[in-house]
């Protein structure tokens, strides 16, 4: 329907008074009265009517506002049709009050401004942000941090140690600082100085995590549309000074091993023999053990949370894997099945348990490897993965690529196994220099300079 057809059926004044003057600028381009230059297809403009003494039903006595809907070309009644119901309306006290609908017969949203014009700038760009699908509610950043930030956590998909890694992080180092503050009053700046303050008493890697916590918070805020920037971009960290592995002697795991309590010795030889980290270990049942086929199939691990062991996938699905075993380890098991009393006729028993025959929970674990490690007098802060770095040492020693040590490892990538074992491969600078040498020496030398060369070579008699 044109704009003269609308005018010449409407029974409002106002409204009809309008309609030809809009439609006298549309015939002459599509240019609003306004003066705001040409109205987008598909776009709202909003039309304001000025009459003390009549209205259009359903508006306040002395102003009518109206949506123009340019899909159409016509307009529609207050929140039907077009996107939004805008309105600006001078207060008493000589402010203005924008007033706005997210969409048609949503709840009323307004803000004020000292001056008109600014209300007219900030209505334009709601209308925008709403045709874009980027508007975001001010009022939408009032939402406490703390309270987003548990529903957050209630939906993410984490494993159980995962999970529990979260809350405990987000308890002793985000929300007592971001707690009680609203989502969208959280500045860039006051990440920056949480990350300092947190840098002063935390590792650095302790603060990354926290950091990368607090961050998918916020990711999932500005998701959510509750804010309109996420503070935690360009945020700089404490730099991770990267510490190379130094594999225990040889010496050091004898006597480890032979200061573990009995029960526990077969831990030591299966870590140094298989590179299995402690819940792998921890978790092994009588099933996973192949005496005939010699090796041990890693497929769970054993993981404590809140003070409760509990049997759990392994760090990552290529921790699932088969690892070969010498004959020191099959022979090193076979003694713990008759120490703990194992038999394969029970398979889903684990290896290891306390003299209860009770999975044994980290904190008692971690009390028997330091009594054993002070025995051993190995270096103090030496934990259980030194073991494990132990094993990877030997197959790089003994010639393995970096493929078979990643796989045996059960690593994710292969540049994960270079990035912490890269230092243990033998160097091949002098295979270096001599394939150079062979290649262009002989190309760029004179002859007496290639005589002085291949005698060089040549062994003496």
């Amino acid at each position: 329907m044109h704009l003269s057809d609308a005018a010449a059926g409407c029974a409002q004044p106002p409204v009809r008074r309008h309609l030809r003057r809009i439609a006298r600028f549309d015939r002459a381009g599509g240019t609003a009265e306004r003066g705001r230059g040409p109205v987008p297809l598909g776009s709202v403009e909003t039309v304001r009517t000025e009459d003390r003494g009549r209205h259009a039903p359903g508006h306040r006595s002395g102003r009518a506002w109206f949506n123009l809907c340019t899909a159409c070309r016509g307009l529609c009644a207050p929140g039907e049709g077009g996107v939004a119901v805008a309105s600006i309306e001078k207060r008493p006290d000589g402010r203005y009050r924008a007033r706005w609908r997210e969409h048609p017969g949503g709840p009323q949203r307004s803000k004020h401004f000292d001056r008109k014009a600014d209300a007219d700038r900030f209505l334009d760009r709601v209308r925008g942000d709403l045709v874009r699908g980027l508007y975001v509610d001010p009022n939408a950043g009032r939402v406490p941090f703390r309270e987003y930030a548990e529903s957050w956590r209630a939906s993410q998909v984490h494993r159980p140690t995962t999970a529990a890694l979260v809350e405990s992080h987000l308890r002793h180092h985000v929300l007592p600082f971001f707690g009680d503050r609203p989502l969208g009053s959280i500045r860039s700046s006051d990440v920056q100085s949480w990350v300092k303050g947190r840098s002063a008493v935390l590792a650095p890697t302790t603060v990354k995590v926290g950091y990368r916590f607090l961050s998918a918070i916020f990711r999932s805020a500005l998701r959510d549309r509750l804010i309109v920037t996420n503070p935690c971009e360009q945020i700089k960290l404490p730099r991770i000074d990267r510490c190379l592995v130094v594999p225990l002697e040889t010496d050091a795991v004898v006597r480890l091993a032979e200061a573990m309590p009995v029960r526990y010795r077969a831990t030591v030889i299966l870590a140094s023999g298989a590179g299995l980290r402690q819940g792998e270990v921890l978790g092994l049942q009588v099933r996973h053990v192949d005496f005939f086929g010699r090796n041990v199939r890693v497929e769970q691990q054993l993981v404590t949370v809140s003070g409760a062991p509990f049997v759990a996938p392994p760090k990552t699905p290529a921790s699932i894997r088969r690892v070969p075993v010498g004959n020191l380890v099959v022979e090193e098991l076979a003694r713990h099945f008759d120490v703990a009393g194992l038999t394969p006729t029970d398979p889903a028993s684990l290896l290891f348990t306390t003299a209860q025959e009770e999975p044994i929970r980290r904190n008692r674990f971690g009390e028997v490897w330091q009594r054993a490690a002070k025995v051993a007098k190995l270096p103090p802060g030496t934990t259980f993965h030194a073991l494990r770095h132990y094993y990877a040492s030997l197959l790089i020693r003994h010639g393995e690529s970096v493929k078979v040590v990643q796989e045996r490892l059960g690593h994710a990538s292969a540049a994960e196994t270079l990035d912490t074992y890269s230092h243990l491969w033998p160097d091949s600078e002098d295979r270096t220099r001599q394939a150079v040498d062979e290649a262009l020496g002989e190309k760029f030398r004179g002859p007496a300079e290639r005589e002085i060369s291949r005698n060089a070579r040549s062994p003496r008699t």
